[in-house]
């Protein structure tokens, strides 16, 4: 079978051409103008930013994009769903607040903003997918279904359960309603390790759910957190989400199911191969502010590795095993989150986030015909 094309350009610039005509000619480069978008309603799925954090994609790299789309004769919108965990993108309201704080307005990026899933993230299609082993049924967000076309503009970081963050993470966990995030999340239900829990409470603070209690060393409970008190899992309330996972400072909590990220990432690939099936779409990430954690996250650390460039592809597979290759050849940088962590065969992400494994994605979406996980890199 022949390989996928990515297509690949650095951040350097010379003469007239500044990055964001960069990558304007990198897209169309890649073939992005074979797709008829005369007319076409075009999502294009991006990550937003949680208002607080600043590695997320700059909202030029948006406009960009969209100006090509305009450019082709498409109608462009900038899409997500809504969160599953408390924070400033749990309803499309403080969604759009937070899409606009962090500068992606219409006045910026030349194009409207939609929240997929609406108000509450219970705007959903239903998408058989017969193919999936996990899924056979995504609730996907109904705007990015509505849409004729569509784009994934993702920024490739380090990611606390997927191991990767790119292009099957934006479109498969991004692209699920509330339902859909919480489907793909609940293979297991995290539990606390009472030795190492210090009573912070800054787990009880990122569930959605109020399923985290606090008890003292006699099992009573206590009304607030505390450093004699120690967190509980209520699993009657709790949907399995793991954002208290990510929210602990001390590894207290974690799956208790060793399988369960495992599965976590092959319903997410499921869940990005039922999106983008049998539809014209085209995607690109930008290797670049590779932090430690999510963009949903308030906050954002130093990045782990240089910046590395920009790739385009219309295999989203192929595009993400080409930015994890790219990712692997370069040095940990210093005076980061990596400075105190044993590094595993030059992997940043299986290093810092031990039990991830961020090949079980593009496995599970090459599997299921997402695409290939063979391709050609072509530099421009």
């Amino acid at each position: 079978m022949e390989k996928s094309k990515v297509y690949f350009t650095n951040f350097r610039t010379k003469g007239s051409e500044d990055l964001l005509k960069k990558l304007q000619r990198l897209i169309k480069t890649a073939g992005i103008g074979q797709i008829d978008f005369d007319g076409k309603f075009t999502a294009i799925k991006i990550h937003f930013g949680e208002p607080g954090n600043l590695a997320y994609l700059r909202p030029n790299y948006a406009k960009a994009v969209a100006d090509v789309v305009k450019e082709l004769g498409g109608v462009p919108f900038l899409t997500d769903c809504n969160t599953l965990y408390p924070g400033k993108r749990k309803n499309a309201l403080e969604h759009l607040e937070a899409a606009y704080t962090n500068g992606f307005s219409p006045f910026s990026t030349g194009c409207h903003v939609i929240i997929a899933d609406g108000l509450k993230g219970t705007d959903e299609a239903y998408v058989p997918f017969p193919e999936g082993e996990f899924v056979k049924e995504a609730k996907v967000g109904h705007a990015l279904m509505d849409a004729d076309v569509l784009i994934s503009l993702s920024h490739f970081k380090l990611h606390e359960a997927a191991g990767i963050g790119g292009a099957i993470k934006n479109i498969g966990m991004g692209g699920g309603s509330r339902a859909g995030k919480m489907e793909q999340h609940n293979a297991g239900k995290p539990e606390v390790d009472q030795s190492l829990c210090i009573g912070c409470g800054i787990c009880a603070k990122s569930c959605a759910q109020n399923a985290i209690e606090f008890f003292d060393g006699n099992g009573v409970r206590c009304e607030k957190p505390g450093k004699a008190c120690k967190a509980r899992i209520n699993c009657e309330k709790c949907v399995g989400c793991g954002r208290c996972i990510g929210a602990c400072n001390q590894d207290a909590t974690h799956p208790v199911e060793s399988n369960s990220i495992e599965l976590l990432n092959r319903k997410m690939a499921e869940y990005a191969a039922a999106i983008v099936k049998g539809r014209p779409q085209f995607h690109i990430s930008l290797v670049v502010d590779v932090s430690p954690f999510c963009d949903c996250y308030a906050l954002n650390d130093a990045p782990v590795i240089p910046d590395v460039g920009m790739f385009a592809s219309f295999d989203a597979v192929a595009l993400d095993q080409a930015c994890a290759d790219a990712m692997l050849k370069q040095p940990i940088l210093p005076h980061t989150v990596m400075d105190n962590i044993k590094i595993i065969n030059k992997d940043p992400s299986m290093s810092l986030h031990a039990g991830t494994d961020w090949k079980i994605q593009l496995e599970q979406a090459e599997k299921v015909g997402m695409g290939s996980r063979s391709y050609e890199l072509i530099e421009i």
